[in-house]
């Protein structure tokens, strides 16, 4: 945590050098939090419980999982029915992509410990291969379970709002465009995505 820490300090400290926009959330907001949970299955749940939908509604959700069962893990989530996950709040959608995930795991699959020892792109083919995890989902767990830098979701609403603000743009901006912005955010893109993030979170406070 200390060590992930002292890199978010010293990525924002270049991000602010390179981008006077960055730069002026900082001054304006302070430094943004860690955004840092717990590698494995339970982050990857609550990741795909957050597609599409309110992080208010996805934490709730998240909240009554975890409520019911002693520990939330692959195998305690198969143990529940169907209609046990309709009413914590899964839709059937998000019951198929949970338990495509959880059975990778428990049949030696998919060996999310071995992530730490590998390189994103090689994460990113064994995480899309399961039904239900596409490339937000990966760059979600990229950047807050494994703590990955130079990750940037261009399908991500909130950062194309912000980029939209902060940059004056007419319209919301296209991944291509938002691509070629973040080029000078190079190596600290999950770093600027936190800062975005802290604009984003803060503008629809006010």
């Amino acid at each position: 945590m200390a060590q992930a820490k002292t890199s978010l300090i010293a990525g924002i400290q270049v991000l602010t050098q390179r981008d006077p926009d960055l730069a002026q959330i900082i001054d304006t907001l302070g430094y943004p939090p860690q955004w840092q949970r717990e590698p494995g299955f339970a982050t990857l749940i609550q990741i795909i419980l957050e597609q599409q939908v309110s992080l208010a509604s996805a934490q709730a959700t998240f909240k009554r999982l975890n409520n019911a069962v002693d520990r939330l893990t692959p195998e305690t989530f198969l143990c529940l029915e169907d209609d046990v996950l309709k009413g914590i709040g899964f839709s059937r959608q998000k019951i198929t992509y949970g338990r495509e995930l959880a059975q990778a795991i428990t049949k030696n699959i998919l060996d999310l410990d071995s992530f730490v020892r590998l390189d994103n792109l090689s994460i990113r083919r064994k995480l899309t291969r399961i039904k239900g995890i596409g490339d937000w989902t990966v760059d979600m767990y990229l950047m807050m379970a494994l703590q990955r830098q130079d990750i940037f979701p261009t399908k991500d609403l909130a950062v194309k709002i912000a980029v939209k603000e902060i940059k004056n743009l007419l319209t919301l901006p296209p991944p291509s465009e938002l691509e070629f912005i973040a080029e000078q955010w190079r190596p600290y893109r999950a770093i600027a995505t936190k800062i975005l993030w802290h604009y984003y979170l803060n503008r629809k406070s006010n």
